[in-house]
């Protein structure tokens, strides 16, 4: 009895191998069909390419929708889904510039829809000091003359910061204080 070599899930590998007989008209002919399919991906291919005015502001339109979510419109915060957008930043263009600022806008709007209507949630306040402190190191990791800025913007998240509760104001301090100093 002859056994089968299909495997349930094809992998990178298999599709690699089909695409090894496209010529350029018909990886152009694919990547436009990918490009009309889904939403995502053109945002992929206008950030890798850096097309448009601001290859950043899709990716904030993502975390302003799951960070600072409408009640009115029965819309739920989604950590998980807003830290999906700095990841697909990363894949598109990787640019440590712009990872730096998706995360600290990342930061504002946590504070500010937490600040805005009064949201009292342990994950949610946990997930802004984890972005906070690796806000800080990827800024560290930028040219000095553009750290100002963004130390600037998270200081005042740290400021507002302290109206929330749950120690999230002193955590906010400290990180600042290891990472920055005065």
């Amino acid at each position: 009895m002859a056994t089968s070599k299909f495997r349930a899930q094809p992998t990178w590998t298999d599709v690699k191998a089909k695409l090894a007989g496209f010529n350029r008209l018909g990886l152009l002919h694919l990547i436009q069909d990918l490009y009309a399919a889904h939403k995502d991906n053109r945002t992929f291919l206008h950030a890798r390419f850096r097309l448009g005015q601001d290859v950043l502001a899709p990716y904030k339109e993502a975390l302003h929708r799951w960070l600072w979510p409408d009640p009115l419109r029965n819309q739920d915060p989604s950590v998980v889904k807003a830290k999906q957008a700095i990841s697909s930043y990363k894949k598109a263009v990787g640019d440590l510039s712009g990872i730096a600022n998706l995360m600290v806008f990342y930061c504002e709007c946590a504070v500010g829809f937490c600040s805005d209507i009064g949201y009292q949630d342990e994950d949610y306040f946990n997930a802004l000091v984890r972005i906070f402190e690796q806000a800080l190191k990827t800024i560290a990791r930028l040219p000095i003359d553009d750290r100002n800025v963004l130390i600037t913007r998270l200081d005042k998240v740290r400021f507002i910061s302290h109206d929330l509760g749950y120690g999230v104001g002193d955590d906010l301090d400290s990180l600042l204080e290891r990472h920055v100093g005065d």
